[in-house]
């Protein structure tokens, strides 16, 4: 278990990190946040708002990307303090961790970049959590490695966060047997219920997805020992900047948790 704020992560309460994809406005991430604050308080579930303020891996040159880090990281203090929440947000080179880390109370190595030994030593000397997305490419058991990075790096807040295999073009499969797999190794597992729906490159210049399927993924991730579950979640995913086609509505966030939770606990006290 890790401690962060006042609760545990990967104990007995499930812990959801959800928010917009990319920082577009303020008014929007104050939306969401208070939207999702006063849904995880009355499920009694923990939360960690989530917002990247810069998407690196786009499909392409042109698409949105957020507002750069400094403006990013200022609004995310300002949802952080207005909110009395603690906050995930991504890194992409080593130079951001430090940096990132005055914001955020969990840094996460994005799924393209897992195996990046700098980005991991860096975002481990920062003393936060550090959240590893599994690659598309790699097998669960294949993340050991990368744990040894962060703990030999004198860390071991880890989360392990998975988001689905690439089999063939244009689609991620979930295997969820990478749940148990890696929860061998130790740490706290998360579920990235949005990203696997997605359809890498499905429309060309930007990727695809079909949100349909989120709550199933999302339940089954639970009856199989997730501890955590990430969402991207948005007031109109269909205006969204990035990522709209797997985004939750913001609308619909109360239904998919209560029964995310209604499982975690008939799984966590079986």
């Amino acid at each position: 278990m890790i401690k962060l704020k006042d609760f545990e992560i990967g104990g007995k309460k499930l812990t959801i990190l959800a928010g917009p994809c990319a920082v577009e406005t303020l008014d929007i991430m104050r939306e969401t946040a208070e939207g999702l604050k006063k849904i995880t308080e009355k499920l009694g579930i923990n939360y960690v708002f989530k917002c990247s303020y810069d998407k690196a891996n786009r499909s392409s040159i042109d698409s949105y990307r957020g507002l750069g880090m400094e403006k990013g990281l200022e609004y995310l203090a300002k949802i952080k303090k207005e909110f009395d929440l603690p906050i995930v947000t991504d890194i992409h080179t080593p130079e951001q961790a430090a940096v990132a880390a005055e914001v955020a109370d969990i840094i996460q190595i994005p799924a393209f970049l897992c195996r990046q030994t700098d980005l991991l030593v860096a975002a481990a000397k920062t003393g936060r959590i550090v959240n590893i997305k599994k690659g598309q490419f790699l097998a669960p058991q294949q993340m050991k490695s990368l744990v040894k990075k962060v703990e030999d790096s004198g860390n071991r807040k880890i989360m392990l966060t998975d988001r689905g295999v690439t089999f063939g073009y244009n689609n991620l499969v979930s295997d969820f047997r990478s749940i148990p797999i890696m929860k061998e190794l130790g740490y706290p597992v998360v579920f990235d219920a949005t990203h696997s729906v997605q359809m890498p490159g499905s429309n060309g210049d930007s990727t695809g997805g079909d949100r349909r399927f989120v709550p199933l993924l999302a339940n089954c991730a639970m009856a199989a020992g997730a501890d955590v579950l990430f969402f991207e979640v948005h007031p109109n995913p269909d205006k969204a900047l990035c990522d709209g086609p797997n985004m939750l509505f913001l609308k619909d966030a109360e239904k998919v948790f209560s029964k995310c939770k209604e499982i975690f606990e008939i799984v966590n006290n079986a």
